[in-house]
């Protein structure tokens, strides 16, 4: 039951400070809940754009072979809710983080989580939604079995906690330094825990998980001072339990270790709300007390709450939308989550953890910078990084000098694969970095040294010890009896070296260039005329036998996908790709084949991140992210735009379960924006964007150099989803491409929607987006 003081200080509230806050901004229109639910493996709690800190609740944390969908430790369905951690990803299909999970509690303590399904076996607590508030910068309550409220926001680096607590019932905060995403017995190494003189909490936990060996330190602050405190370490059957000693024993209120460590601070009954300030470190406890005396002066909850919606109001007017509050929704939302990662992962004192597990510092030859890490470089290269570019080049700036540095401390010399908090996971396949790098260099980004870019993406594409880059410069493939996936991998590897060869170019070093555009037509290698499908190849030359297009699984001869999803990938030579096929009507009717297709789900129930299917077309995973506008290569645009409403319309919703698949740090809500505005980068480290149709009425793209660039579309709703004419700059466009430049150059993009599709417009091949061959060759 909710106590009447709380009720009367909710209703203060909204008469107070909060009230001002409702403030005009596009933050009003997102939805933190959408993506919550089914597999889009979202988090609904408090963060800042980019941010250190992603202070969420948590409503399981299971072993790691049961924790797909709580991969980002939140489940819309659960009933309950085990405490608020400090570190969380957005969308991924793999996890790890949790760290630091706080409780706050009335009444008698448990030390142990319990049972979700028996309320009382342990600290957890029931929730309703009808409790909860979800903002971006803030998160909010009801414990219902505590009758504690809890509010949550964030600043780049520390999380600020607001706990209401009932009257006459004594207030604890528990922490808990064992639980962890995608979590194990044993995955904790070791921990710490200390309680300073002045009440500051700090302390570290070393884990073995997605990046094995990955320490991450706090400093803990409250508002008010602890009554008494115990510290336990619940671990037993300690094997060695060494000598006795302060800070030696299972229970000790001042220091504890161990690899079971949980803390409860009392504060008897409190007659005011409590505030808590969690700063985090991936160096140390004594830079993580640094980071909240730096960067969290004061108790001013509701002023810090006000700044972290004012820094998504910031981020969010990039572009200014008009739309239904359906669309402004989806629009806002996706654009929010694109803006998530990478993280910052650098102290306030310019100390970040690198590859190799040192301490480094964010210094360069362009002097200071801020490292930034959370890479899913397989899905963020295609249309996340590209926004970013074309949004917050500034940013991107940052971004690639954090990769450069992640890999000149590299122990083999590579840029980050799939990286978090400065560390690497080597998951996915692909070396992408060089992508995001060539992009943004192409589009006129600077501000990072070119030159220690190339050597870091050159010295990546040749380190033979990766997914058998050996074989694959030797033969021109991977082989699949050396290295699963060899299919994807050959064509993956392809692209980037197509990316590298571009920036090369625009470097002039012409050695490096011719290089890599020869190794840039890999793809062809595994391209089977016979079959008509992409294949992995045998040392021996030979496609490996036996061949079901329709076949995907883990160790196969493709990345998360089938022959179907992944014959479509050569971005950089779409041209050659129609040629392989036989030309535009063979393509075109290979395409619609695919989209077509009656294809039973289950086929996939081995390969969790496979969903969104659409035939064969799978939109819950990255492969099939450009395949809807290959159609504007071949003379078909109406096609990409039928293609377009048939993915918009079924794959993304204002709710909970409205992602169809895991967002993937922005890379599923990235493809939205850019498909709602009416093109998309298939290509990047090229200049162009292929041209789709918008959704939505009218975008204002405010671009960094003070231009702003608008795209309009007449007539659009469900009677017309087609584009009858477009014009750029009030003249007629007869081409399926922009270019990046013309975006920059500020202007009208003006769509002219009609009921029935246009066959004729960007059919010619010089209206179609360029790639390495020479179209109808």
């Amino acid at each position: 039951m909710t106590s009447p003081w709380f009720r009367l200080l909710m209703v203060t509230l909204s008469l107070g400070p909060l009230s001002a806050m409702a403030a005009s901004g596009h933050a009003d229109a997102v939805d933190p809940r959408i993506g919550t639910g089914g597999d889009g493996h979202t988090f609904p709690g408090a963060t800042v754009p980019f941010g250190m800190i992603q202070l969420s609740p948590d409503t399981a944390m299971p072993d790691f072979k049961h924790a797909y969908k709580w991969a980002a430790g939140y489940q819309y369905g659960d009933p309950t809710i085990m405490g608020f951690s400090h570190t969380h990803f957005s969308g991924s299909g793999h996890s790890d983080l949790g760290d630091v999970l706080v409780m706050p509690i009335s009444g008698e303590v448990r030390l142990e989580p319990g049972d979700a399904t028996k309320p009382g076996s342990g600290y957890r607590s029931r929730f309703s939604h009808a409790s909860e508030v979800e903002q971006p910068g803030y998160y909010a309550v009801t414990l219902s079995d505590y009758d504690v409220r809890a509010e949550l926001t964030a600043s780049r680096r520390i999380g600020w906690h607001r706990y209401t607590f009932p009257i006459g019932k004594p207030a604890h905060v528990l922490l808990d330094l064992r639980p962890s995403i995608y979590d194990y017995p044993g995955k904790v190494l070791w921990a710490d825990l200390h309680v300073h003189a002045d009440g500051v909490v700090t302390g570290c936990r070393t884990t073995r998980g997605w990046a094995p060996g990955r320490e991450l330190c706090f400093a803990m602050r409250f508002s008010q001072p602890m009554s008494s405190r115990e510290l336990y370490n619940r671990e037993t059957d300690i094997v060695y339990k060494g000598f006795a000693g302060p800070g030696n024993q299972l229970e000790d209120r001042n220091a504890q270790n161990g690899r079971a460590l949980v803390g409860v601070f009392d504060f008897g009954a409190l007659k005011q709300p409590l505030e808590v300030k969690v700063a985090i470190s991936a160096v140390s406890e004594a830079n993580a007390i640094a980071n909240l005396d730096q960067d969290g002066q004061g108790w001013d909850f509701d002023g810090q709450r006000a700044a972290a919606k004012a820094a998504w109001d910031k981020a969010l007017s990039v572009i200014d939308v008009d739309g239904t509050p359906a669309q402004r929704t989806g629009f806002y939302t996706s654009l929010y989550h694109a803006m998530l990662a990478p993280t910052l992962s650098m102290d306030t004192n310019g100390d970040y953890r690198g590859p190799d597990h040192q301490v480094h510092h964010a210094q360069d030859d362009q002097g200071g910078f801020e490292f930034y890490s959370s890479w899913s470089m397989w899905d963020v290269y295609r249309a996340e990084e590209p926004l970013m570019v074309l949004l917050r080049p500034d940013l991107s700036t940052q971004f690639i000098r954090s990769l450069i540095a992640a890999q000149q401390a590299s122990p083999f010399g590579m840029l980050p694969v799939w990286s978090y908090q400065g560390l690497e996971t080597w998951c996915m396949t692909g070396y992408h970095a060089v992508a995001i790098i060539a992009d943004a260099y192409i589009k006129g980004v600077r501000g990072f040294d070119a030159d220690h870019a190339m050597k870091a993406m050159v010295s990546t594409a040749t380190y033979g010890n990766y997914g058998d880059l050996a074989d694959y410069m030797k033969l021109g493939y991977v082989p699949i009896d050396k290295e699963v996936e060899g299919g994807s991998k050959t064509q993956e590897y392809a692209y980037d070296d197509w990316a590298i060869a571009q920036m090369a170019k625009a470097m002039g070093k012409a050695d490096i260039a011719a290089t890599f555009e020869k190794r840039a037509t890999n793809w062809r290698n595994v391209w089977d005329p016979k079959t008509g499908f992409m294949r992995a190849k045998l040392s021996n030359g030979q496609f490996r036998e036996p061949f079901d297009p329709a076949s995907a699984a883990y160790g196969s001869d493709y990345t998360e996908a089938n022959a179907w999803q992944y014959s479509w990938y050569v971005p950089q030579d779409v041209a050659g790709l129609i040629a392989a096929f036989g030309g535009d009507a063979k393509f075109v009717d290979k395409l619609d084949q695919m989209f077509d297709a009656k294809v039973d789900p289950s086929i996939f129930k081995n390969v969790e991140d496979i969903t969104g299917l659409i035939g064969w077309y799978a939109h819950g995973n990255e492969p099939s992210h450009h395949i809807a506008y290959l159609y504007d290569y071949a003379g078909a645009a109406w096609k990409t735009q039928q293609r377009l409403k048939q993915i918009m319309d079924s794959q993304y919703a204002t709710r909970p379960d409205g992602l169809v698949g895991n967002d993937d740090l922005g890379q599923m809500s990235a493809w939205y924006v850019f498909t709602a505005l009416g093109f998309y980068p298939v290509t990047p480290a090229s200049d162009e964007y292929a041209i789709g149709r918008p959704f939505v009425p009218k975008a204002a793209i405010h671009l960094p150099n003070g231009h702003t660039f608008t795209v309009v579309a007449d007539r659009l709703d469900d009677a017309h989803p087609y584009v009858g004419a477009v014009t750029l700059n009030g003249k007629p466009l007869d081409r399926v491409y922009l270019r990046h430049a013309e975006i920059l150059g500020g202007g009208e993009l003006h769509f002219t929607m009609q009921a029935q599709p246009n066959r004729t417009w960007g059919i010619g091949d010089a209206a179609r987006p360029a790639a390495s061959s020479r179209y109808g060759q």
